[in-house]
């Protein structure tokens, strides 16, 4: 089997205000950097509104949709903004996500790279913030767990960024461990390793300003990797950010191309273990553009290696 690409040109008419980081030009570099791959290409499909509302209020939904302006921006915070594409984008990113859980589980691709904005790792129960409007990762666990019948499904969060929005998505879901690696102190202040969720099913993992790829690996190694196995995930989330780059304008880590492979191997190796393979990676942040183009390519390429 192969690897699976899922995007859609929708999420490029998300778009934000001159000078944003999270910008149209990210999703255009990523496609151009992995357009000479030997990938399943396929089309997000929309995600249905009744769908998101598994997670967050239709109430919630509704006010987004609405806070569409018809021409220009509508700021929901100075960070996150709507343009007139903006929410056929968030559900085009949500339906990617669901899209490759079905793809992956039915066995017409081995693992899938979702190549999608705007992000939705920071998207809270009812606050969207950091970016992000709906919890897409954590839409695409509650898919695989409730319509699909699986019993335990992990995430990885290696954004530099905290995912507090999959955290409290998923406080309360004993069938899912969520484990997030990111700087600390950084926005948004959350992610203290003492945020365990209420079953113990949150892994917070804290990484000091500077540190490298090398620092990252110990740790991986000694407190993320045995977390995982123990778990034995029947189907792994990756919530790929790429800003842990030591290009990267937003954050302080010193992360190269090869610490994203080397990552990508680890936990394609645990999914290979417990999960028949199983894995879905989706894009989160990344805000230096060749940074961003090169990290990714890498990412894929070593998804596409392990599903030979």
């Amino acid at each position: 089997m192969k690897t699976a690409l899922i995007t859609h040109d929708d999420c490029l008419h998300h778009v934000t205000p001159p000078g944003h980081p999270e910008q149209v030009a990210r999703l255009e570099y990523i496609h151009d950097a992995l357009n000479s791959l030997d990938l399943i290409r396929v089309e997000a499909e929309l995600a249905h509104k009744e769908v998101i509302a598994t997670l967050h209020p239709i109430t919630y939904i509704e006010k987004i949709e609405a806070a569409v302006p018809d021409n220009g921006w509508a700021s929901i915070d100075g960070d996150t903004h709507l343009s007139p594409g903006s929410f056929q984008a968030a559900l085009r990113a949500a339906g990617g996500v669901l899209q490759a859980v079905d793809l992956v589980l039915s066995q017409t691709a081995q693992n899938a790279f979702v190549a999608v904005r705007p992000p939705g790792h920071h998207a809270e129960k009812e606050t969207a913030m950091g970016f992000c409007f709906f919890g897409n990762v954590a839409l695409g666990v509650k898919h695989a767990l409730d319509y699909h019948g699986l019993s335990r499904v992990a995430v990885v969060d290696f954004d530099v960024h905290h995912g507090n929005g999959t955290q409290d998505l998923l406080w309360h879901e004993p069938r899912a461990l969520t484990i997030t690696s990111h700087q600390s102190p950084l926005w948004p202040g959350t992610g203290s390793p003492h945020e365990r969720g209420a079953h113990d099913n949150i892994m917070n993992v804290p990484l000091p300003p500077g540190s490298d790829g090398f620092h990252m690996r110990g740790i991986y190694e000694r407190e993320v990797l045995p977390r995982l196995e123990a778990f034995a995930p029947e189907f792994l989330f990756i919530s790929a950010g790429f800003d842990a780059h030591r290009a990267d304008p937003l954050a302080e880590l010193n992360w190269s191309e090869d610490d994203f492979v080397w990552l990508t191997r680890k936990l394609s190796n645990v999914a290979a273990k417990h999960a028949k393979g199983r894995l879905v990676s989706v894009l989160e942040g990344g805000y230096d553009l060749p940074a961003l183009a090169a990290s990714v390519k890498a990412h894929v390429e070593t998804l596409c290696e392990v599903a030979k």
